[in-house]
């Protein structure tokens, strides 16, 4: 049954007929009876029979054979999990924290990476998310351009220019979020054993793709300004093929970057040879004139990636990444061989919501909530005992250091007995050594919830 709608017949028959298969009322290799029989039995039509048994069969418990029916599938067919490589293994433990946030098991989420669906929920874009309607522009039932929508990458380069970025009309590769576009330089770009700087603490699900990859990282401290530039420097002596940084609204300290730190990264690339990678997830919820290493740099050794999924729907996969054309055309190369192309009806959807305005009232109400919330998240958080700095900018998170000797592990241990999900500052580090100082990361949306306050107030006493 499909959440939030009503039970339909065909799900009666799926949810009756899939319980005694598990149930295994019938033996394996059994034939079920035929579609006339069993809507009969049930009480149907033969087209919701039919349905019912493809559905089972799309869910490994029947097989199919052409003109003779359905049978209960073959146990020696149903594959044998095998564990994970190393690799593979020691990449999703630096993600670990997405299990929490995509499985949702905790009644109070400071620790969620996300905003809530209330805040997306209770603006006007929900009636257009579930209006079923034709996406204009959109190629429904066939693959769209390998570069993405044109319309949107177009929109795209006229909101870049708001930011002081100037894109050329091949410079804009459209993909299924900023992870995708991640993925993608990180192939192109790197190989095992390559190494590469990121933010010390910086974006977990980054570091967990590099360790996919085989890469070697080195953090490179984040303070209340950006990069550390005098650790940045020390460690250009390591050979670094990349640097992976977020400028603005930075996950997980909230930080921002100063011009004068800005134009010293970019003398260290330039001296280095390596390229770097500006994540800017945020960058329509903060101002369009703050700095950007790409506006500085004008794209020649800057790629730039964004995305939608944060400001609209983490379930809406929408995002590009801009950089010199012969790279992006590079990208678009290994997306087609990947993901062949990105959705093109998400694509002119998005596209819609901008240009009837939607999304830019969706987005005035979203920094309003932001604002509101990051004020009072702050005030609590501190009468909690945390020490916090504040961000420059607001924006969804805050980064609170735990008074001296509080282990942070300890605190999230006993904040899950009572239901209540943090995320622990040394999740994001690169080498997952926890700080001098314990710090969590704490979602504003969810910061000043009473029973997160509570919570703190009984367990740093």
């Amino acid at each position: 049954m499909v959440r939030g709608r009503p039970a339909s017949r065909v799900d009666a028959v799926v949810d009756a007929v899939g319980a005694r298969l598990r149930s295994e009322s019938w033996s394996v290799g059994q034939r079920l009876p035929s579609i006339r029989k069993a809507a009969l039995d049930h009480g149907v039509s033969k087209n919701t029979m039919a349905e019912a048994y493809d559905r089972l069969v799309a869910a490994g418990l029947l097989e199919v054979r052409a003109g003779s029916g359905y049978y209960v599938v073959r146990r020696d067919r149903v594959p044998v999990t095998s564990a994970p490589q190393p690799h593979v293994s020691a990449a999703v433990d630096l993600v670990s924290l997405l299990r929490e946030q995509l499985d949702k098991s905790y009644a109070v989420r400071p620790g969620d990476g996300r905003p809530p669906a209330s805040w997306m929920e209770g603006s006007e874009l929900r009636r257009w998310f579930t209006a079923s309607r034709a996406v204009e522009g959109a190629d429904t039932f066939g693959y769209g351009s390998s570069y993405g929508l044109a319309a949107l990458r177009e929109r795209l380069r006229v909101m870049l220019l708001e930011r002081s970025i100037s894109a050329a009309e091949d410079g804009v590769l459209l993909t299924h979020g900023a992870n995708h576009a991640l993925d993608l330089i990180i192939r192109h770009f790197l190989r095992p054993g390559d190494t590469v700087l990121v933010d010390d603490p910086g974006y977990y699900p980054l570091f967990g793709k590099l360790a996919l990859a085989g890469i070697r990282m080195e953090g490179v401290k984040r303070n209340e300004d950006g990069p550390d530039v005098e650790e940045l420097n020390a460690k250009l002596a390591l050979g670094p093929k990349a640097f992976f940084t977020q400028s603005q609204a930075h996950n997980p300290t909230g930080s921002s970057l100063a011009p004068s730190v800005a134009f010293s990264i970019l003398q260290a690339a330039e001296r280095s040879g390596m390229i770097i990678v500006e994540n800017d997830a945020f960058a329509d919820i903060v101002a369009p004139t703050l700095t950007r290493l790409a506006a500085l740099d004008q794209l020649q050794r800057v790629l730039y990636v964004g995305t939608f999924s944060k400001t609209l729907s983490a379930s809406l996969r929408c995002g590009f990444v801009a950089g010199s054309p012969p790279v992006i055309s590079a990208l678009r190369d290994i997306k087609m061989l990947t993901t062949v192309a990105s959705s093109d009806y998400v694509e002119a959807f998005v596209l819609g919501l901008i240009e009837r305005g939607h999304y830019l009232r969706h987005l005035r109400r979203l920094r309003a909530r932001i604002e509101k919330s990051h004020l009072k998240t702050l005030t609590a958080l501190e009468g909690a005992g945390l020490s916090v700095k504040a961000p420059k900018v607001p924006g969804f998170y805050v980064w609170a250091e735990l008074p001296p000797r509080v282990d942070e592990m300890e605190l999230v241990k006993a904040a899950a007995e009572r239901s209540i999900f943090l995320a622990p500052g040394s999740l994001f580090r690169p080498n997952r050594i926890p700080l001098e100082r314990g710090a969590i990361r704490v979602n504003v949306a969810y910061g000043a919830d009473q029973r997160l306050i509570d919570f703190l107030k009984s367990a740093l006493r």
